[in-house]
């Protein structure tokens, strides 16, 4: 295939503009209109579609599993006829693992990395494929609503009443699909899912004694007390100072690790809640190719979400591991 000259890719840079331009006029507004959102959507709440039993199908659990579909099928045609040399969705999916597993490994090492590094990719893969399918123009512009006429300032909704006196815009209120990283029910549930494999990991390498024994700091307390008793009083009052500092030390870890579920899930929601609200209002407020800008961030903040989320798990995982004695000298 012949490589592109400088003319020719500045050829089609320029067709690449244009074609935005034109759809930007379009579709998108060029002054700021008024509009009313349906309470229907927006916030924490999904759109229910359908009912199965006690469970909702929701917009957001049909966006989730289309991110887990399409991961399944990448992986599944990337590993179906593995090649020595490996090439196409192969060395995509090779690539991937590898530096992931490098990664996890490189923080907590050979063996605990093996062990961390399913959930971790997990998370990560999971969380990375909702953001980038949701920056998809089916994403929040297809589903149930009404007519209106209120968004009647771009070309599009210009030029069609000229030509269909009878014409009236169309405001979506419930979306068919949206991004499920949007649906504080996603957040929460990741949150809880690394909740709760790093304190399984936790005790399965210390044990349940020692692993408590992080939080539930009274040893030192109880040798104070013991002191006091046999009227050794000045060591018992130096003691049972140090032992109350270490045991609320403990307490506010113990907090901490609950704490993790609420800032883990809240922290996903609204860094993701926030941009689709960007996308959604800025093409209202800046006409023409601009909103494709934030399009660019967005996706680079998909990353970023994906990348803290699962680092974060992985690093609380390494120090639940880690012996209690270590994590004082450190």
């Amino acid at each position: 295939m012949p490589k592109l000259g400088l003319k020719g890719k500045l050829l089609i840079g320029a067709v690449v503009v244009i074609g935005l331009i034109v759809i930007g006029g379009m579709f998108f507004p060029v002054s700021q209109p008024t509009i009313e959102l349906s309470p229907n959507y927006g916030g924490t709440q999904p759109a229910p579609f359908a009912t199965l039993g006690p469970f909702y199908i929701t917009n957001t659990f049909i966006a989730a599993w289309i991110s887990i579909i399409t991961l399944g099928v990448i992986f599944f045609l990337g590993t179906r006829k593995m090649k020595l040399i490996p090439k196409g969705l192969q060395n995509l999916a090779e690539t991937v693992i590898e530096v992931l597993l490098n990664f996890v490994e490189g923080v907590a090492g050979k063996e605990n990395g093996r062990r961390f590094f399913p959930i971790v990719a997990t998370i990560f893969l999971f969380v990375l494929m909702n953001a980038w399918l949701s920056l998809l123009p089916v994403f929040n512009v297809i589903g149930r609503g009404g007519p209106s006429t209120e968004v009647t300032n771009n070309l599009f909704h210009t030029f069609l009443p000229s030509i269909f006196p009878n014409y009236q815009g169309f405001v979506v209120s419930v979306p068919f699909l949206r991004s499920a990283n949007t649906d504080i029910n996603v957040p929460l549930m990741l949150a809880l899912v690394s909740f709760l494999c790093v304190e399984y990991w936790g005790t399965t390498s210390l044990g349940v004694r020692t692993y408590l024994g992080k939080f539930f700091r009274f040893g030192q307390l109880l040798q104070g007390m013991g002191q006091l008793f046999k009227g050794k009083a000045k060591a018992a009052i130096s003691t049972i100072l140090y032992g109350a500092i270490d045991a609320f030390v403990g307490a506010l870890e113990l907090l901490s690790e609950f704490v993790r579920i609420i800032s883990f899930t809240f922290r996903l929601f609204g860094n993701m809640m926030g941009g689709e609200v960007l996308l959604l209002t800025i093409p209202f407020l800046i006409c023409w190719v601009f909103p494709s800008i934030f399009y660019g961030l967005e996706t680079f903040l998909g990353l970023i979400q994906a990348v803290i989320f699962s680092v974060l798990t992985l690093v609380f995982a390494v120090m639940a591991v880690s012996k209690p004695e270590a994590e004082h000298e450190h």
